[in-house]
């Protein structure tokens, strides 16, 4: 067991909330498991059943097994549902520390680049930005950035990611500070993407839910591209069109997970 995890398990409540403040809530076996194999520094870990968790992580993720050995407490569950705000079926939280930003603008600026870094220009739901740094993860992207308010690392954000925040570059920054490379902006009235190949150092930018694209986002696309969609329906849920998006450059790139 580790040091940190030795005094944790001394104190875990009087830990967590000591930890809390400066470091990411991950809801679930789920997240605690990627956030593992991408590296997370995790302080604090816990569990109403650690027989239980060890075990379904002999099931489902073998890989981190002794990782989650060393690491979980067990704690009583009266306890563990004061420790986090919605408690998870699994039963399971842990604190993990955010990465710094400034590795993170690192990793944006990287030249070349061999996957796209996607952009979520203004978002507004939660869910949506969790589950597009989810499927940007999948497909290897370079990052997500949001511009706006919405905090990418926000708990309802990073509980929807499933962890996988750990697994990409996930920063908020303004337009001006977009990585650089050629930005393909998605607009129900640019070109077919089909028609397309998107380059593996594209900045991918997607609009709000509700307001599409901004106009200081607008001008700095070099492109504007569209999704394929049958006459009269308005238009795709966030996540599927980055989903889209990303399916079309890794089936037109060079790259390789």
């Amino acid at each position: 067991m580790t040091d940190e995890a030795t005094e944790s398990a001394n104190d875990p409540v009087g830990d967590w909330h000591r930890l809390a403040g400066a470091c990411v809530l991950l809801d679930g076996f789920h997240a605690l498991k990627h956030a593992v194999r991408f590296g997370a520094r995790i302080p604090l870990a816990v569990t109403t059943d650690r027989r239980a968790t060890l075990e379904l992580a002999g099931q489902l993720a073998p890989d981190v097994r002794d990782t989650l050995y060393a690491l979980l407490t067990e704690v009583p569950e009266a306890t563990y549902t004061s420790l986090v705000p919605r408690p998870h079926p699994t039963a399971v939280a842990a604190l993990a520390v955010r990465p710094s930003r400034a590795v993170n603008l690192e990793t944006l600026a990287r030249s070349p680049r061999a996957a796209p870094v996607v952009v979520l220009d203004n978002p507004r739901n939660l869910g949506n930005a969790g589950a597009v740094i989810r499927l940007a993860a999948g497909f290897g992207a370079t990052g997500v950035v949001t511009t706006g308010t919405l905090d990418p690392w926000h708990p309802t954000v990073v509980r929807a990611g499933a962890g996988l925040h750990f697994a990409t570059a996930v920063e908020r920054l303004a337009v001006a500070e977009l990585p650089a490379g050629p930005v393909f902006a998605l607009d129900p009235e640019g070109d077919d993407i089909r028609g397309l190949k998107l380059p593996d150092d594209a900045v991918l930018a997607f609009g709000s839910e509700r307001s599409g694209l901004s106009p200081e986002l607008r001008a700095r696309a070099d492109h504007l591209v569209s999704l394929p969609m049958r006459p009269q329906v308005s238009s795709y849920n966030l996540a599927t069109s980055v989903g889209m998006t990303l399916y079309h450059w890794s089936v037109t790139s060079n790259g390789t997970f």
